[in-house]
């Protein structure tokens, strides 16, 4: 692995140490708009539940926290759990919002939980898209939604994004595009 990539996934793929905060302190500014976009794309009401896949620093979770009646997240590094938790204790203490340590391969949650789904900035990072998009298919209730947002820095291709969220079981996919941003959603069946 080439020292820039190493340095790249200790700040971004799966932050830790010096390199995990300073990559928490830039993901909660660059990774903020795009949140709130797909967050207003997927309509959120009060009496929903909304899983979060990789939620960073927390930005993204805080705004679903002022929206939903619940919000669950979970994310691989335990740096991004720490700065997450941190930015909402009182949501957390409050029993609105759950956040957790693991991956998207596996977890843990129930099936049929979530209302909604989001994922910022995170797919292109999971070990496995498809497992991954499987797992979340499987926490969310049948005629929930998914979003997978993305901005120009992500690295991640538009190309087969929608195709990607069909393989894994779910229907009515479709891009939205806004400035450098870009969104796939889709339907649980």
């Amino acid at each position: 692995m080439s020292i820039m990539r190493n340095i790249l996934l200790r700040m971004f793929g799966r932050p830790q140490g010096v390199l995990g905060r300073l990559g928490g302190i830039i993901m909660a500014r660059t990774n903020a708009e795009c949140g709130a976009w797909v967050t207003e794309l997927l309509e959120i009401l009060p009496t929903e539940s909304v899983l979060e896949v990789g939620f960073g620093p927390g930005i993204v979770i805080q705004r679903l926290s002022n929206l939903a009646g619940h919000v669950a997240g979970i994310d691989p590094s335990q740096e991004m759990v720490r700065q997450a938790r941190s930015h909402n204790a009182s949501a957390i203490e409050g029993g609105r919002v759950d956040l957790r340590h693991g991956g998207v391969e596996s977890l843990p949650f129930d099936s049929n939980t979530f209302d909604k789904a989001i994922a910022i900035n995170s797919m292109q990072v999971w070990p496995d898209a498809i497992a991954g998009l499987g797992e979340i298919r499987r926490v969310v209730r049948p005629g929930g939604r998914i979003g997978l947002g993305f901005t120009r820095y992500s690295g991640q291709p538009n190309e087969g994004l929608t195709e990607t969220l069909i393989t894994a079981g779910f229907t009515e996919g479709r891009l939205v595009r806004k400035a450098n941003n870009f969104c796939a959603l889709a339907v649980r069946p």
